[in-house]
């Protein structure tokens, strides 16, 4: 098989067979062979890794900043138990995200606003009643955000 048909076969298989592919391409990557890869998809899927930690970033703040809201200010303490459940798992799950990879820190604390806002977007439709603030009001560190349990300490709802 010559080269070029090699490459095509890869091509093909990306779109036939995703794990098959990623198995070809591990095998040429541990034997070194460079003239084999299909580099297109290849670069594709290695800048998605990261994008895919991004999203999974901000859709985890999102759920963290939705139960905060929700069980420092909806008196409703037969939810309390599972808000703080919710709390707990996003915290730990974006824990070991940055512990992986810790330049996401950095984008952390630069989308924190823009996904404030959509969280708070969220609860205000699906709590029109209630009264949430327009700006966070704790400590926006972002270990204090993965740790404090601001409704213990802001005389809010406990």
């Amino acid at each position: 098989m010559t080269q070029i048909d090699r490459s095509t076969a890869l091509k093909q298989l990306y779109d036939q067979d995703f794990a098959l592919w990623v198995e070809a391409i591990a095998a040429h990557l541990k034997a070194r062979d460079t003239t084999h890869l299909d580099w297109d998809n290849l670069i594709e899927e290695v800048e998605s890794l990261g994008k895919s930690q991004k999203k999974e970033l901000k859709s985890r703040l999102g759920v963290l900043l939705i139960h905060i809201l929700k069980r420092c200010y909806l008196p409703m303490p037969e939810c309390y138990r599972g808000w703080v459940s919710t709390i707990d798992e996003q915290r730990r799950e974006l824990q070991l995200l940055l512990e992986q990879s810790p330049s996401l820190r950095r984008y952390f604390v630069n989308e924190f606003d823009d996904v404030w806002v959509y969280a708070l977007r969220q609860i205000r439709k699906d709590y029109p009643g209630a009264n949430f603030p327009d700006l966070w009001q704790f400590n926006r560190d972002v270990d204090a955000i993965l740790s404090d349990e601001f409704w213990q300490s802001s005389g809010l709802i406990s």
